[in-house]
């Protein structure tokens, strides 16, 4: 393994975030504090209790995965995306690293930014709600793999894209409805019952659920359904991202 190498495209990597502060941690620190302040006070004063958590601590789960996903996946899709406009994709291609070495330092990055937004979220959202949380090893466990997961469909959608309105077509059409409709405002078994068959349908719902039993120690679903969904995307997005990447396509030339 190329220690050294890998090393030096992860910090590549965190100096290209970490250099816009603004975009990369103060963002999402805003708009976690503007949910927690609609969501959290102005809805939690009318709805104080779903399943008998407080709702503003009942939304902070779902926040903090969709913070993790959408970070962990616009880092290694922006990042690799420019790459290919500056052409600076082919010198990576010949360094002494190897496929495997150079996914692995992009999704790393990926998945770096993802848990430093999802900790800024949560810190937020606990100011709120409290720090406990039922079982904090397993909310990593999780938080990683589903990073990693999205960090390599990041990567997969910057080979594919052709302009940055395509590196957001997944963020924008996908993953973000799939978490409104996910349950990380409301219960499924409180949902009405087309809406609640429409919820279930989702695969990020059991990713929410699965944080949320982390946290919480109870959920809508259970947490090994979450689990499996994010270890099978995990594995098969990384599989996928590495042939794409070992085969060239769209990356060289």
């Amino acid at each position: 393994m190329n220690a050294l190498g890998v090393a030096t495209l992860f910090a590549k990597e965190m100096r290209r975030f970490l250099r816009v502060p603004g975009q990369t941690l103060l963002s999402p620190l805003i708009t976690t504090t503007l949910y927690f302040l609609v969501f959290g006070w102005s809805l939690g004063s009318r709805l104080s209790e779903v399943d008998g958590v407080p709702y503003a601590r009942f939304i902070l789960p779902g926040l903090v995965m969709l913070g993790v996903v959408t970070n962990a996946y616009l880092n290694s899709a922006s990042s690799l995306f420019v790459m290919k406009l500056q052409g600076t994709v082919v010198d990576l291609l010949v360094s002494p690293l190897s496929y495997a070495e150079i996914l692995g330092a992009f999704v790393a990055a990926a998945v770096t930014r993802g848990l430093i937004v999802g900790g800024i979220m949560w810190v937020v959202g606990a100011l709120f709600t409290g720090f406990g949380l039922a079982h904090p090893l397993l909310a990593a466990l999780l938080l990683v793999v589903v990073a990693s997961g999205f960090a390599a469909l990041g990567f997969l959608t910057a080979t594919w894209a052709a302009s940055f309105e395509q590196v957001n077509l997944l963020p924008t059409f996908v993953v973000t409805p799939l978490a409104f409709l996910g349950g990380v405002f409301y219960s499924a078994s409180m949902a009405p019952p087309a809406l609640r068959w429409l919820t279930r349908a989702n695969p990020i719902y059991y990713l929410v659920e699965a944080l949320r039993w982390t946290v919480l120690g109870r959920a809508d679903a259970h947490p090994g359904a979450g689990f499996l969904v994010a270890g099978v995307l995990a594995a098969g997005a990384m599989a996928a991202a590495y042939a794409v990447l070992r085969s060239g396509w769209r990356l060289r030339g």
